[in-house]
């Protein structure tokens, strides 16, 4: 396995670790809503955005309109409709219903990547798409357990929040490997940047609508530290963390791997998030939880072998 793939896969890795503390966000807010928490992270890592084009005004000033038209799609596709139809999941799916949902990615986007541009043959996705699908019904089935059920709001808002965060994070993966296809040269900081800024913006124009709409909590609350600390030490660590680090860690995978590989990886976000979300709910999982998990996490490692074995049998060819 080359070092340019091993830096795709730890960078994948990576970055479905940070997405999967989108989970926990509900829980560790306080009074404030997800739309106040969405505010303060994506105008936090908006500002880091700009931040960095700044610094790198060269590479910036080769950028197009298009491409700033792009990153603003990628921005609200990838950042601010996805986090808030995953947090409105999380809230009225549960801990363990919401992140499984996620599992559906890899196998939406592995057979989408491969049906675009054969990869891989089927036959050797087989085995991984099968995993990942026993993994999410194993853990699906848990809804029927009493211990679920009693951290489940609404099966009927959460399911469709789920499924609207699986598409989104599909038509994301698909148009941004697109999109850096088509620019071969593009820095991965510098795209990564122009995507923050972007999603930053977009944030920053819902809020007269959501005060109209009345979906903040800031005018009521305050932001005082002793009661918005939570919001301050959250939102400046999930910027940080996940939409700076995930996303330019999502970037360099991209740019290294195919669809078909990094579609596997992403599973991993499910499993992260499921153990995030259990911990916030202080509870362990049931045992079909834990053996959907369990083979959740073995079709990441399927993919890996499997993928590298096609590589160096195509190599060796």
């Amino acid at each position: 396995m080359n070092i340019s793939m091993l830096i795709g896969i730890a960078a994948a890795l990576f970055a479905a670790f940070a997405w999967s503390l989108n989970f926990v966000v509900p829980f560790v807010i306080g009074d404030y809503s997800v739309f106040d928490f969405a505010v303060f992270r994506f105008v936090i890592s908006g500002a880091f955005g700009l931040g960095i084009l700044a610094l790198r005004k060269r590479a910036a000033r080769d950028l197009s309109a298009h491409d700033l038209l792009t990153a603003l799609r990628l921005g609200f596709i990838g950042y601010v409709g996805y986090f808030l139809t995953v947090v409105g999941a999380a809230i009225f799916a549960g801990p363990v219903i919401a992140p499984a949902f996620l599992g559906l990615v890899p196998v939406v986007l592995a057979v989408s990547g491969n049906l675009r541009q054969r990869t891989v043959s089927w036959n050797v996705l087989i085995l991984p798409l099968m995993l990942a699908a026993i993994g999410l019904c194993l853990v699906n089935i848990s809804a029927f357990d009493p211990a679920s059920r009693a951290t489940t709001q609404s099966l009927v808002i959460g399911i469709p929040l789920a499924v609207a965060a699986v598409t989104l994070w599909t038509w994301f993966g698909l148009l941004n490997q697109s999109a850096l296809a088509k620019r071969p040269g593009m820095d991965a900081g510098v795209w990564t940047a122009l995507i923050m800024a972007g999603g930053g913006l977009e944030m920053l124009a819902f809020v007269p609508v959501g005060m109209v709409m009345d979906v903040f909590e800031m005018p009521r609350l305050g932001l005082g530290w002793n009661v918005a600390a939570p919001l301050y030490v959250w939102g400046t660590s999930l910027a940080i963390l996940a939409s700076v680090g995930g996303a330019m860690a999502w970037t360099i995978a991209a740019q290294r791997l195919p669809v078909v590989l990094s579609a596997q990886l992403i599973v991993s976000e499910t499993v992260f998030g499921t153990l995030f979300g259990l911990a916030a709910h202080g509870r362990w999982p049931t045992l079909t939880e834990a053996g959907g998990i369990a083979v959740l996490t073995v079709g990441i490692v399927a993919a890996i072998r499997a993928f590298y074995g096609e590589r160096r049998l195509t190599a060796a060819t």
